[in-house]
């Protein structure tokens, strides 16, 4: 089996597919425990309390993905990620306890109960995936490829017979699973690490498989602003869990801090539109500041005091809640040729992700993947030569601009058909599944359609080669 990415996901389906006996090559485009997982300060969202269920977590989920959520998908997750928190514990990754030793669960945005593991307060990706790739390194099942990346994927006959590396090897499997992350990078102001440019989905789109719901890209409302070397750093809304509030320039407080993403993204950026302001103040002086201790740390690396002043935040791209099209097990309209985390889409995050479930979906998808992968048949002995790699196509500056300015928090048509003529296919396609989409709903928002369509509920944007996208019903 061949994994590409390192990130949870990869690394947790690595795992998988090697303790059921397969052997595994993983590659990685950096060093092992320096992926996007590893800036995650958000944890695991599952149903563990007494007062808490799936049933009420999937709710909860389908709330805040604003009717556009899979309910076959959300039943997956909820279901299954208390056991994906369970075997990570048995890898070795300790969450957070109380004072009696039991597991510390936060409360997040969009929450209605205590459901968020933590493993070190805000550096839960870092503890995961440090754990993780421990664990990888000592696998003997497991050969990792590091710095390496993908440029093509192999096929024939419209079955993926394995990887092409962008240094001309290539990689027969069984399966191949890609773990390639999001492209929230592919924004001027973004929270994600500079290679989250989508570089799977184009893979997966030349490949022939279908892409879903990229006109649904969700921005975190408290990134840091207007300090030198921590632009766009990420404050976790765990924070505002704990207590942290919001305020403008007049120092009023102006939203429910712990409403959906979405909803308090809009809120931030009217008040500043309102007030012709470049950001406003999070306020996290009645919080515990040990609880927090890499974003505290980071905020007085960079001569802020969180404990004694606000903090300037506004905000910026964070997750890209559309991707490959992965059915329940991850896979994709090409034989053989599978998606797990952010870089898919099974429609479990619907129009906009409830906090923390994306890194629960690593887990779980990561697992199903890897098992039903392990499941295709033998690839044949005599099929065609590897295609040759081919350079991979990242945004020029004035892309990521104008994703921003055409494809930001509010959109037009006018705007929106610019980026039609945009250099970047990746930005071509932003455009056209949001063009389709003609409403607003959850994290994208049209401001000449302002209102949500009914007849729109449960429908994802699905493009297929250059042809079109189509509006489809997912159950």
């Amino acid at each position: 089996m061949a994994v590409i990415g390192a990130g949870g996901a990869g690394l947790y389906a690595a795992l998988t597919a090697a303790g059921e006996g397969a052997s595994v090559i993983l590659v990685a485009a950096t060093p092992l425990a320096e992926t996007a997982s590893y800036w995650a300060q958000g944890g695991l969202a599952a149903a563990l309390a007494a007062d808490d269920s799936p049933d009420i977590h999937r709710d909860d989920t389908e709330t805040a993905g604003r009717g556009a959520v899979r309910r076959s998908a959300a039943n997956v997750l909820v279901r299954e990620a208390p056991h994906a928190v369970t075997d990570l514990e048995r890898l070795g990754v300790r969450f957070d306890a109380d004072r009696r030793g039991r597991m510390a669960l936060s409360l997040e945005g969009g929450h209605s109960r205590r459901r968020v593991a933590h493993a070190g307060g805000s550096a839960t990706g870092r503890r995961v995936v440090r754990q993780l790739s421990a664990v990888v390194a000592e696998d003997p099942r497991i050969t990792v490829l590091e710095p390496a990346r993908a440029a093509a994927i192999w096929t024939a006959d419209g079955r993926c017979l394995g990887v092409v590396l962008e240094d001309g090897r290539s990689i027969r499997a069984r399966a191949t699973i890609l773990a390639t992350g999001g492209a929230a990078a592919m924004w001027s102001r973004t929270t994600n690490p500079p290679g989250s440019l989508g570089i799977g989905m184009l893979l997966a789109h030349a490949a022939g498989a279908a892409l879903a719901d990229l006109e649904f890209v969700q921005f975190h409302p408290t990134a840091v602003t207007g300090i030198a070397g921590r632009e766009g750093f990420l404050i976790t809304e765990a924070i505002r869990g704990e207590g942290a509030t919001l305020h403008d320039a007049n120092g009023e407080r102006f939203v429910d801090e712990l409403a959906p993403r979405d909803e308090v993204s809009r809120a931030v950026h009217a008040k500043m539109r309102e007030q012709h302001s470049t950001h406003v103040d999070l306020d996290m002086r009645a919080i515990d500041m040990a609880s927090f201790p890499n974003v505290v740390g980071a905020l007085r690396d960079a001569g802020l005091d969180p404990a004694s002043t606000r903090i300037p935040v506004a905000p910026a791209a964070h997750y890209v809640m559309g991707g490959i099209v992965a059915d329940l097990d991850g896979a994709t309209s090409v034989p053989g040729l599978y998606a797990v985390g952010e870089s898919s889409c099974t429609g479990l995050h619907g129009a906009n992700r409830l906090a923390s479930n994306s890194l629960s979906e690593c887990f779980v998808w990561g697992r199903r993947a890897a098992v039903a992968g392990l499941q295709e048949p033998d690839a044949d002995k005599t099929v065609p030569l590897p295609p040759a790699a081919a350079p991979i196509e990242r945004p020029s500056r004035a892309t990521q601009t104008a994703l921003w300015k055409y494809a930001g928090i509010e959109r037009t048509k006018e705007g929106l058909e610019t980026l039609l003529a945009d250099e970047h296919p990746l930005a071509r396609l932003v455009a056209r599944c949001a063009l389709l989409r003609e409403e607003t709903r959850g994290s994208h928002r049209r401001s000449d359609f302002p209102d949500t369509d009914p007849a729109l509920d449960g429908r994802h944007a699905v493009v297929r080669g250059e042809r079109a996208p189509v509006s489809e019903p997912w159950i």
